[in-house]
């Protein structure tokens, strides 16, 4: 066999199922090839989607004609939207899936696409030829021999290139349990001078659910009603399951500190990075020794799998120790683990070597999408699928790359964190990440990216008709509030009231139409309907006059951080005295001690919110000079 496609896609995770179905969508003759096809879409460690950051984005690839939100919405059985006693702008949509149900959604939704061939196979090679003096991708060799030429490949390899997973001293090569690893893709990328790095992440016990203390556990329910991820899902009419919380002990932390010593990543069998903002439960010991207990979320793995996912407790320590770890629990005391917790080792590729269209820059046609690129997280890897997949179709058509700005989506913010700031640790979004986070909304994510999804050719005429009309409406709605008054003043600025709501946003609306109304009918005709509204264009209107001033503020001082690259800072400056900075910014700025900002920005985790928190308490010492300034990064 020795077929030929626009582009491959090596893998069917997150990253491989966003960009084949982007490169299809977009009309190029497209291969996914997998190890197994029935395992497409399988979710490797928690059946979730969405999060802090995490689900902003995938709002974000739902706008552009992505397929998570979709799926995850056929999947979920729970949604709750989190960080609402906050601010819209940190509101963060998240759903706990039916493992199966999820798997089963992103093939039914591949199957139904155009242009695209699931093939059953395992890379064994890269296939390359001498170009301008460049190699350039060609096309893949499988380990049984068949070639599929391609003029652009896009890897997506998880965590299989090289996997090995650990428990306590046992040591298994796989990229998850019962899969094997991707060995052939590593030589290949070593062959052609790429640098490679090793990177961990791990897994939590999976616990069978008969055997817990529910009793003894409290209850986590979902929202009633429900918000769908994607913008094309109207309502989600599906049975909505608790999940429930509870807490470790002072016993589980002294078992697990007598223990250490047989923890891989304690013992030196480990000594690749795994994610800071993802713990284990042995770091979580040690670096908050402070700490008498750490809260666990207990999350079903479907309505009827019987695992119960224990988020909060990953760990590499022995099965034995894991058993005894576990009873000390309160409502685990009878707990029966299924799957032992255990970390995973692979390789990745440094980002220097790659572009921000996300092609290498070592192999054109080359492109490398999820972890391979150093991130963490279905979500991370989804969003880069996408742009890599319309990237390389774009290319395979002659067109120039879509690089997306930090102003623009979380999507942006991710791939500027990746290219511009080397990553030690697997990288995870966060809202703090993104400076720009009150104009980066989950709700207006189809505002931001529907419009260019539409230009590029991924928002099909369903989704264009659906965004005209929530558009349409929340124009309305903006021109209703622009006519009416509430007390003799515009009612715009009650909406800028922190306690307004959109039921009293509603109510205030009917009142004022149906007054304006009566004094318009004639004499002793009858009262008119009863008016209804659209929720999401009520919540829309009234999040955006609630921000006005902060994102008129926030557009002047965009403008102001692009002049001020080069702001000096103080030899003497006291970073332990600057507010608002996190602990991780203080301690690498006090240690680099840089003269400008621009080296600052420059600094491994020190984020686009740590430099606004700076050169404000420059300027502010300075008596608000504008001189100087960070500059936000583009490519």
């Amino acid at each position: 066999m020795n077929q030929g496609y626009d582009i491959v896609v090596v893998g069917g995770g997150h990253a491989g199922i966003e960009a084949a179905w982007a490169a299809s969508r977009l009309g190029a003759s497209t291969a996914l090839i997998t190890m197994d096809r029935r395992a497409i879409g399988r979710m490797s460690c928690n059946p979730a989607i969405g999060g802090i950051g995490k689900g902003h984005m995938v709002r974000e690839i739902d706008a552009l004609g992505g397929l998570m939100g979709l799926a995850t919405d056929r999947a979920g059985i729970q949604f709750r939207m989190l960080n609402r006693s906050k601010g819209p702008a940190v509101w963060a949509p998240r759903a706990q899936c039916d493992r199966d149900a999820y798997a089963a959604a992103t093939q039914a939704l591949l199957a139904d696409a155009d242009h695209l061939d699931i093939v059953e196979g395992v890379v064994d090679d890269l296939l390359t030829t001498e170009f301008d003096g460049f190699p350039r991708i060609t096309g893949v060799r499988l380990a049984d021999g068949r070639q599929l030429r391609a003029n652009a490949v896009i890897l997506t390899t998880g965590t299989f290139l090289r996997g090995l997973m650990h428990c306590g001293s046992r040591r298994t090569e796989g990229g998850r349990i019962g899969e094997a690893p991707a060995v052939g893709v590593s030589r290949a990328l070593e062959r052609l001078g790429f640098q490679l790095g090793r990177l961990k992440t791990g897994t939590p016990p999976r616990l069978h659910r008969d055997t817990l203390d529910y009793d003894r556990l409290e209850p986590q329910p979902g929202d009633d009603p429900p918000s769908p991820f994607s913008f094309m899902t109207d309502a989600l009419p599906q049975r909505q399951v608790s999940c429930w919380i509870t807490y470790t002990n002072p016993d589980v932390h002294d078992l697990i500190r007598d223990n250490l010593h047989l923890a891989p990543m304690y013992s030196g069998q480990i000594e690749s990075r795994g994610p800071r903002y993802c713990p284990s439960i042995e770091d979580k010991v040690v670096r908050f020794a402070e700490k008498d207990r750490h809260q666990l979320f207990l999350e079903p793995e479907g309505y009827d799998n019987e695992r119960i996912y224990c988020n909060g407790i990953s760990t590499s320590l022995p099965a034995e120790v894991q058993d005894r770890m576990i009873r000390h629990v309160p409502g685990l005391e009878n707990a029966k683990i299924l799957q032992h917790g255990y970390a995973v080792e692979y390789d990745w590729v440094p980002s220097h070597q790659t572009t921000f269209s996300l092609e290498t820059k070592r192999v054109r046609g080359l492109y490398l999408a999820g972890q391979i690129n150093g991130t963490s997280g279905y979500e991370e890897a989804a969003g880069q699928g996408i742009l890599a997949g319309l990237n390389a179709a774009r290319a395979v058509g002659g067109l120039g790359p879509i690089v997306l700005g930090r102003d623009q989506a979380y999507l942006g913010v991710m791939i500027d964190d990746l290219l511009t700031k080397p990553q030690h640790e697997p990288y995870r979004m966060f809202t703090s990440r993104a400076e720009h986070r009150l104009r980066l909304r989950s709700d207006n994510s189809d505002e931001r990216l529907t419009p260019l999804g539409r230009e590029i050719g991924l928002v099909d005429d369903a989704r264009w008709r659906r965004f005209q009309t929530r558009r349409s409406a929340i124009d309305d709605v903006t021109a209703l509030v622009r006519s009416l008054r509430v007390d003799g003043a515009p009612l715009a600025h009650w909406l800028r009231r922190p306690d307004a709501t959109v039921e009293a946003f509603a109510g205030l609306l009917a009142h004022g139409l149906s007054r304006a109304a009566n004094d318009n009918a004639p004499h002793g005709s009858s009262a008119p309907a009863p008016l209804t509204f659209d929720r999401a264009a009520l919540q829309e209107v009234l999040t955006r006059a609630r921000y006005e001033g902060y994102l008129d503020r926030q557009t002047r001082h965009i403008e102001r951080m692009r002049k001020l690259e080069h702001l000096r800072l103080p030899e003497t400056l006291d970073y332990a005295a600057v507010g608002h900075l996190k602990v991780e910014a203080r301690e690498n700025l006090a240690r680099v001690r840089p003269a400008t900002l621009g080296q600052a920005s420059r600094i491994p985790g020190i984020t686009a919110a740590d430099l606004t928190v700076l050169w404000l308490f420059v300027t502010r010492r300075r008596g608000g000079s504008d001189a100087g300034s960070p500059q936000t990064r583009s490519p």
